[in-house]
């Protein structure tokens, strides 16, 4: 199967960075290449995009799509949070502009080998760099009753997070819980009848949770931020797609401390923590897809861009 995504808000993205020909780039979730195609069509001489994935089949499809770019693009498998290595590996100390379109991509989605989706029965994987050991499975049938449902309640946000996390607890008594389709039919008895018509797949909300957790997908995005920021050359920017409640909040909240860090009482004539502002947020709302890029593409419907631009 070939590496498909639809990239989301990919105008909007690339308008963001306010690219310069010669500037040097960063996508830190390069996936299929879509965000990094159009960025590196708009480098020339001396530009570079340095594309990062920690997904082995996204850093193989990548790799082609990108090919006629020449030394242009460098990819490297690894996860974003290792931004300052991989720059460091390549002696580059500051760059131009970074960007992330979190979540799950459509081939991750689509594969059905890969266990990221309910709608199929596969291995219940969900790893998204396969290189670790620890599966979904190994979650569902290690975590104690109150780790489940904290994880599907905090992550998934979904209000029977307790029943599931129950139903799944007495069924791996039974025999181990070792695929997709065990795991959404003892989803969908753990949740009433009623509660499942109109909100969507029942079982949408516990796969994302273990995804998120799976993978450290939070922790990674709070680490990151002023990581990336502080290798932002004066003026470069850093743009972020989330499609979560939750790396929406971590977003907004890490511009507005790297924006505005002191911590002085209010009452303060002055500021005496010593605290600098790094730059500032540019998107005082996040910018959404339009009607049309979400009619076209359902997976666009929660996505939010928001922009920090480092100050001089």
């Amino acid at each position: 199967m070939s590496f498909h995504h639809i990239s989301v808000l990919l105008h909007e993205t690339v308008e963001s960075l306010a690219i310069r020909p010669d500037g040097i780039y960063v996508d830190g979730t390069l996936g299929g290449g879509g965000h990094g195609f159009a960025v590196a069509s708009r480098l020339q001489q001396g530009g570079m995009l340095i594309g990062i994935d920690q997904d082995e089949d996204a850093v193989r499809a990548a790799g082609e799509r990108l090919e006629s770019f020449g030394s242009r693009v460098r990819i490297v498998r690894d996860n974003y949070v290792n931004l300052p290595s991989v720059l460091d590996s390549f002696g580059i100390d500051r760059v131009d502009g970074i960007y992330l379109d979190l979540g799950v991509s459509s081939y991750q989605l689509d594969t059905a080998e890969r266990g990221f989706s309910y709608m199929e029965d596969a291995p219940l994987d969900m790893r998204m760099d396969r290189r670790k050991e620890r599966t979904a499975a190994d979650l569902v049938n290690g975590c104690s009753e109150q780790e489940l449902a904290r994880i599907i309640r905090d992550y998934g946000e979904d209000r029977c997070a307790r029943s599931i996390a129950r139903h799944i607890v007495e069924a791996r008594k039974r025999q181990r819980i070792e695929t997709t389709g065990e795991l959404t039919a003892i989803i969908r008895r753990s949740i009433p009848k009623k509660l499942q018509v109109g909100g969507g797949h029942p079982a949408m909300r516990t796969f994302q949770a273990l995804r998120i957790e799976l993978n450290g997908e939070l922790e990674v995005l709070e680490q990151s931020i002023d990581r990336m920021i502080d290798r932002l050359k004066p003026g470069g920017r850093l743009s972020i797609i989330t499609f979560h409640s939750l790396e929406d909040r971590i977003v907004k909240n890490g511009f507005r401390k790297n924006e505005n860090p002191c911590i002085c009482p209010p009452d303060f004539p002055v500021c005496v923590c010593g605290r600098k502002s790094k730059g500032r947020v540019i998107t005082g709302k996040p910018i959404l897809p339009s009607e049309r890029e979400r009619e076209e593409n359902t997976r666009s419907r929660s996505a939010k861009l928001r922009v920090f631009e480092r100050g001089q």
